[in-house]
Formats: structure tokens, C-alpha cells, sequence
């Protein structure tokens, strides 16, 4: 059963990655204190070779890897809560392991979060390049790895690399979209298909006429080119993308293949990821169903409910408050050290923390009390989406009310304990969600990209034909003995009544004397001929790129 396949009527088979990130805890600060947990082996290589063979087995599609540049230091204004608690921090370069992880397995993906606003897009695409093909195309772009495309939100990440603080949160978004285009022109049309020759007899390694400059100058980039790696297994990675504003939004419905969304409840997340699918209809003539959305959950399974419940109380003993409230501000901006003990923070005169913490309390009893401790609880476990915590049956059932109400396709899996949440996970949850018809029983292109098994289509290793990265593409003509000079003619003419040469007489004869295809006299007459023979090579190449008349 592939993703894109139904085992039951009305269901789908789920997507389903771990999130994780190369430090301790994540997004459940301060469990690396709890016997059992081995997060602080982050700086170990076989901690994340050990993490990939083990989803592999259980058929995870793939491992998200999420990062940051600066520490979180809104809370208390200070980094030492953080660093204390060890809330991701320290934390290490994702794009480092992820080779490891690939040499020993062959299915399983790996997605890794990457931010437009400090990276130089040439120097990013070689190395995603790099990637796609070491892992055979298991990276989001790249044979089987992901990137997510992110626009920093830290001012400590803005502070590490040259500015006071960061850029405006709208020309964030302008600098990626024009990142992006620089990207697609590297991974897309820098090189064609078919470039790289290795033709001993004739000593070419790479014909030269098949590599160009992409020659862009923008706003925030000029970038010659060409691209400094050939072209990998999936050219550009799989697009993830996260955000929320309207320019966020925005922006994953021109380029997002999949969303990756944090919210506390199926109706939170359902404005958005159906606002975002019609825009990306409407406006970039996407089909909407082609945008995956992928929603961060934390289960917390027993094979009872009391066993679970259990883990949960155990759990809590080792969270680390102050953590919790240190990723908070990170996430929000906003310092709650500055509000009292038993403060309601619901009548407090910010209204960005009242509206926040609304939104926390909006699934809660009617007359709880949310003060910075419940929202240092409520945080500490799993962060900013729901923890869910029963059986399998249980957590099965609210993984099929995300789906049916908010309308995502998958899950991305947060950890308490690592990797112990993981085992949970393969060992209680997927046997359920299979007997359900809700995942499948292997990858449905053993071997294949990240796109081909994302999408469950054999063979879809670049963006769909639809998305804008696909416009830029340079792919070899149908038929390379069709070119003549500089104005060649492709295209399969098999199903054609004229053969090549017979059209290459008639365009010869045509040029030579227009009223071939029409009668008539003057400049206008031969203008227009040549605009019927411009209609008539279009219909019969596909690939015709002769310059406007023919060169004349």
C-alpha cells in the first residue's frame, strides 16, 4: 500500500517522519535528566544510525531533522535558563549526519530545516546537491533528503551572523521567495539532463554546450552560475515549509510541497491548512490535494490507559519549567518572567499574550486558570502541539480526527523519551494504524527517492509538472539527432505523418519562399507565413527554440 493508496473506503495512508533535532530533549526540555532517556547522546554518530535503522524497520518515511542558529535568551532576557536546562542547547549541524544515516539504510528519508536568511542560496545548493546524490536521493530535493525552508526567528541567530537583530518579518519572506528562484534555476536549468557524457573515446567528460550560467540579479542576490554539481537524483529537494502569516501562507502555496503545521487542536490548524490549499488553486493553478500537510503530535502510549497515564505522571517529574519557558519565548517573543506567580494571563494588557495563551486554554476546562507555570506545563511535554497520551486505539482515534477534520495527511512524531518514544511508537502504534488501512506495509518505491515514496508514484523524482520549480527544467531533447545547429527541432515524430526530413525541406522552402504555405504578396503576407510556420514547428516540436522569424 502506497501513501497515496486506500486499504478501507474514505481512508489514506498517513506520512509519517520523527522530529528530532540534534541536541537533548528538543521539544520536551529537561528528560534527558529521566534514567531511560539518551538524547544526550546527541554528539555520538551511532545515536542517529541506530535512530534510522530502527524507523526503517518500522517504515517511517522519513527523519526530520529541525535546527536553530542562536539560542533561546527572550526568557529572563537571559540564555541561561536555556543553557541550564539544556533546552536545544547545545545543538549541532544537522546536514553533517545525515550521510551516516544513509549508509546503513536504503529506504528511509531525511528532511532538514535550513534558513534562507543567512545562507548564501549557491553555496546551500551545492551542498544539497551533494546530499541528494550520497544519499541516492533520500533528501528532500535530492534523492531522498528534505529541506525546510524557513526564515529565522531568533534575534540571537540574527546577532551570530552580522546583525543586531533580524530582518523585518515580510522582507524575510521577499528575500526567500527570490532565494528560491535563485535555487531553481541551480538545481533546474543550470545543467541538462543529460550533461555529464563520460565518454572515454572522446576524452568528454561533460559536454560544455549542455552546462550554462543562470545569470541572476535580484534585489538581495546576484548569482552567476552555473551550478557547481550536476545534477542530482531529485534536482530540487522535496519544498517543506512552515508558516502561519498571511506571507507565509503566501509563499507554501507557490512553492510548498508539504506543510509542516503546530497547532494545538484539529480545528486550529483547519483555517489555515484549507486557506493555504485554495490559494495555491486560485492563484498558482495547483491542484490543492498535491500539498501535504504534516501536523507535529507527541503520543505517549501504554498498552493500558493507566500505563499510560503512568508514563506521563513519570514523565513530568523530569520536565524542566524553566526550559519550557525559555522555548516558549524563543517561539513567541514573548518574556512571562515579567508577570506574577498566580497571574492570569488572560488579563494581562499584552494582548499578544492574551491571545496566545486563548489559544492554549481554548481546548481546556472552562474554569482553569492559566498562569506562566500551566503554560510552562502545558509546553514542557512536546512542546507546541498536542501530547497524546492512551492506548494505541486511543491515539489512533485522534490521529483519524486530525485527518478528517483539519484535512492533514501525516504526522510528524516529537519524542518525550529517545529513543524510547520511537520504539513506542513502531512497536503499539503503527500495528494499529495499520489495521486500520492507515499505513502502509512497505515503502512504495523500495529504493526509490524521497518524492517518489512522498507522493507513492514510481518514477516522480522531480517537482510535479505543476509547481513552479518544474517551469525552470532543462531536459534533453526526445531525439538528440534532431538538432541543427543552434535552431534544433525535437520531439517524437512517430505518430507524425511527416518525417524530419520532410519537415526540414518544407521549413527550408518556407523560408525560402513564404507563400508555401499561404498565397498572398507583400510584407504582410510573408509576416504572417512565417507566423503560421512558427505555429506549425511549435505543433510538431515540442522542443523548438529557434529565435523569434526564424533568425531573420
Amino acid at each position: 500500500m502506497s501513501s497515496q493508496e486506500n486499504t478501507e473506503e474514505g481512508k489514506k495512508s498517513l506520512i509519517l517522519n520523527a522530529f528530532v533535532e540534534m541536541c537533548s530533549g528538543h521539544q520536551s526540555p529537561g528528560l534527558w535528566r529521566h534514567p531511560d532517556d539518551q538524547s544526550w547522546r546527541f554528539t555520538d554518530i551511532e545515536h542517529w544510525t541506530d535512530l534510522a535503522k530502527l524507523l526503517e524497520e518500522a517504515k517511517f518515511h522519513g527523519i526530520f531533522i529541525a535546527d536553530v542558529l542562536g539560542g533561546y535568551d527572550v526568557y529572563k532576557k537571559s540564555l541561561d535558563p536555556a543553557i541550564i536546562s539544556g533546552a536545544q542547547w547545545p545543538v549541532t549541524e544537522p546536514l553533517s549526519v545525515i550521510p551516516a544515516m544513509a549508509a546503513v539504510t536504503k529506504n528511509i528519508s531525511f528532511g532538514v530545516t535550513v534558513s534562507t536568511t543567512y545562507e548564501q542560496p549557491f553555496h546551500l545548493a551545492r551542498r544539497l546537491s551533494t546530499l541528494d546524490h550520497l544519499t541516492k536521493g533520500r533528501l528532500t530535493h535530492w534523492d531522498r533528503v528534505g529541506w525546510n525552508i524557513v526564515t529565522s526567528y531568533l534575534d540571537s541567530a540574527a546577532r551570530n551572523l552580522g546583525r543586531e537583530e533580524q530582518l523585518s518579518h515580510d522582507e524575510r519572506y521577499a528575500i526567500a521567495e527570490e532565494y528560491l528562484e535563485v535555487m531553481y534555476k541551480l538545481f533546474q536549468s543550470s545543467w541538462r539532463d543529460d550533461a555529464v557524457r563520460l565518454d572515454r573515446e572522446a576524452g568528454i567528460y561533460t559536454d560544455p554546450s549542455r552546462v550554462r550560467e543562470i545569470g541572476h540579479k535580484g534585489k538581495y542576490f546576484n548569482v552567476a552560475g552555473p551550478h557547481i554539481v550536476n545534477p542530482s537524483p531529485q534536482r530540487t529537494p522535496l519544498l517543506l515549509q512552515a508558516g502561519a502569516s498571511k506571507a507565509g501562507k503566501l509563499f507554501a502555496a507557490q512553492h510548498a510541497e508539504a506543510i509542516f503545521t503546530s497547532a494545538h487542536a484539529p480545528a486550529v490548524a483547519k483555517k489555515n491548512i484549507a486557506e493555504i490549499r485554495q490559494t495555491a488553486k486560485d492563484t498558482f493553478n495547483r491542484n490543492p490535494n498535491n500539498i501535504k500537510v504534516l501536523a507535529l503530535v507527541t503520543p505517549i502510549l501504554g498498552r493500558t490507559e493507566e500505563e499510560a497515564k503512568a508514563k506521563y505522571d513519570d514523565y513530568k517529574q523530569y520536565a524542566s519549567l524553566e526550559g519550557a519557558l525559555s522555548l516558549f519565548g524563543g517561539w513567541t517573543g514573548m518574556d512571562l518572567n515579567q508577570y506574577g506567580d498566580d497571574e492570569e494571563l488572560r488579563q494581562v494588557e499584552s494582548n499578544a499574550v492574551k491571545s496566545t495563551v486563548e489559544g492554549y486554554a481554548r481546548f481546556s476546562p472552562v474554569n482553569s486558570k492559566w498562569t506562566k507555570h500551566t503554560v510552562a506545563e502545558h509546553v514542557s511535554l512536546g512542546g507546541n502541539g498536542p501530547l497524546l497520551v492512551g492506548t494505541p486505539t486511543q491515539v489512533a482515534d485522534s490521529l483519524e480526527e486530525w485527518v478528517t477534520e483539519a484535512g492533514v495527511d501525516g504526522f510528524n512524531f516529537g519524542y518525550v523519551l529517545f529513543p524510547q518514544s520511537f520504539k513506542d511508537i513502531s512497536d503499539l502504534l503503527i500495528p494499529e494504524l495499520r489495521s486500520r488501512g492507515l499505513f502502509w506495509d512497505d515503502y512504495a518505491v523500495p529504493g526509490g527517492t524521497y518524492r517518489e515514496n512522498f507522493y507513492g508514484i514510481p518514477g516522480q523524482k522531480y517537482p510535479l509538472e505543476e509547481h513552479v520549480a518544474s517551469s525552470h527544467l532543462w531536459s534533453a531533447p526526445k531525439d538528440e539527432s534532431s538538432e541543427l545547429g543552434e535552431h534544433h527541432i525535437g520531439g517524437d515524430f512517430e505518430d507524425n505523418d511527416v518525417s524530419k526530413q520532410e519537415l526540414v525541406s518544407i521549413i527550408d522552402d518556407a523560408v525560402g519562399n513564404p507563400d508555401v504555405l499561404d498565397e498572398g504578396s507583400g510584407d504582410s503576407a510573408a509576416e504572417w507565413n512565417i507566423l503560421e510556420l512558427d505555429l506549425f514547428l511549435l505543433l510538431f516540436s515540442p522542443v523548438y527554440t529557434c529565435n523569434s522569424k526564424l533568425g531573420r
